[in-house]
């Protein structure tokens, strides 16, 4: 039988167990209803994309170069048989052979390790840039993954508008029709463009459907999930002057510390090449034996002889290419992020100013001219081809209006990017 005391405690954990449940369903259930904002894609990105990791690992791994390139050679241990007589010695006891066993090193006579722990630390530098690029990378693609996702999702939005007012279209030439103020063709045509608007929402599904897939893998979700609701609301914030936001960019880019550390490693080979003038050291000592004289000691020091100049001159030649190279590419690129900067901010401009003129401007003059021809058609005054193009016109400033909405987003993002920062696309709603 089962104890009182037994009963009590196993019903105890398993109201604690439901408690808990329960708890976790709740919290899933918030999550799920939770919309998904641009500073969570950006931060889902960052942290699920196999390139940034990748990228990371590979700055990981040149980071322990220093130490290996600037380690000494390891020493080498040389047993040797040093004279073995074709006519044996026959005396007892007496050796048969020379032999020795020595410890060899070898020692750079200048400053070359160094050098080399210079170079290899310029590289660990430039891959540690490259992960942060890929990183800005991945996040304006998501970002850009974001906004068209968005964009078709409001443009379905504008087309289930077009769909009821198409219908009230239909409605309303019927009426006409059956009043007899109206012809049969006034039907027809307004069907027609309902049939149009029809399977215009059925094509945009299926493109809701790819933009989903597309912003999943974008932060590095599985391509078949589900995407619920989008929270977004545009950049409302002052545009800097172009001179700070290229200030800032040629202080933040990646690409500028990667070609900065692509210098510094030229520099460094090129002081590597110089060190090949001077000799490299060599220390061997051990034990050895021989027949004639029994047990000893045995020391032997060398120098190698850097002869080959034309090699070394050629080397050194080489280097300085190489930072020449360098230099060229760290001026070009920084004349390309001045100028990036300078077509990212007139984009952010053009495109804020058409969004202001549709939504201010061209929208409630296009609904208000759709309202009094829908209106004078109902009254018989006026023509059904007058109501579908004053609609088409709505339609039109609707749809451009989307767009803008998305190129004014992506234009920033953009911005963004061009500045080397993605604080700001992170603290959006």
């Amino acid at each position: 039988m089962i104890s009182t005391a037994n009963f009590r405690s196993g019903l105890a954990c398993l109201l604690l167990a439901c408690v808990l449940a329960a708890a976790d369903a709740h919290a899933q259930g918030e999550a799920e209803g939770k919309a998904l904002s641009l500073a969570d894609v950006v931060r889902e990105a960052r942290a699920n994309r196999a390139e940034i990791l990748a990228a990371r690992s590979r700055a990981e791994a040149l980071a322990q170069r220093p130490a290996i390139v600037g380690a000494l050679e390891d020493p080498m241990l040389t047993p040797s048989i040093d004279h073995y007589p074709f006519e044996m010695m026959e005396e007892e006891g007496g050796a048969r052979y020379d032999w020795s066993i020595a410890i060899e090193q070898r020692f750079p006579l200048s400053g070359v390790r160094g050098q080399r722990r210079r170079a290899a630390q310029a590289e660990a530098d430039r891959a540690s840039a490259d992960a942060d690029r890929t990183v800005l990378d991945v996040v304006l693609e998501a970002q850009e993954a974001f906004f068209m996702l968005r964009e078709r999702r409001r443009m379905a939005l504008v087309l289930e508008q077009q769909q009821e007012l198409t219908r009230e279209l239909v409605a309303a030439a019927a009426a006409r029709y059956a009043g007899g103020t109206g012809g049969q063709a006034d039907i027809l045509r307004a069907e027609v463009d309902l049939a149009r608007v029809e399977a215009a929402l059925r094509s945009l599904d299926a493109q809701i459907k790819a933009a989903e897939a597309m912003l999943n893998v974008s932060v590095g979700r599985p391509a078949s999930g589900a995407v619920g609701e989008l929270s977004y609301a545009l950049p409302d914030r002052d545009l800097l002057a172009t001179e700070t936001l290229q200030e800032s960019a040629l202080a933040s880019r990646p690409e500028l510390r990667a070609g900065r550390a692509e210098i510094e490693r030229a520099v460094a080979e090129i002081d590597v090449m110089r060190s090949m003038y001077r000799p490299m050291a060599m220390v061997r000592a051990g034990r050895a034996f021989t027949m004639a004289e029994g047990a000893g000691a045995m020391l032997m020091v060398g120098v190698s002889v850097p002869i080959w100049r034309g090699r070394l001159r050629s080397g050194v030649a080489e280097a300085r290419a190489m930072e020449r190279m360098a230099n060229a590419d760290l001026l070009a690129m920084q004349r390309m992020i001045e100028g990036e900067i300078a077509a990212s901010r007139a984009e952010v401009e053009s495109t804020s100013e058409t969004r202001r003129a549709l939504e201010s401007q061209v929208i409630p003059r296009a609904r208000m001219s759709v309202e009094a021809a829908l209106s004078t058609y109902s009254a018989g005054q006026n023509s059904l081809v007058a109501v579908i193009d004053a609609a088409r016109a709505l339609w039109e400033a609707q749809s451009d209006l989307v767009m803008a909405e998305t190129a004014v987003s992506q234009a920033w993002a953009r911005l963004e990017r061009a500045t080397g920062g993605t604080s700001s696309a992170e603290t959006l709603p």
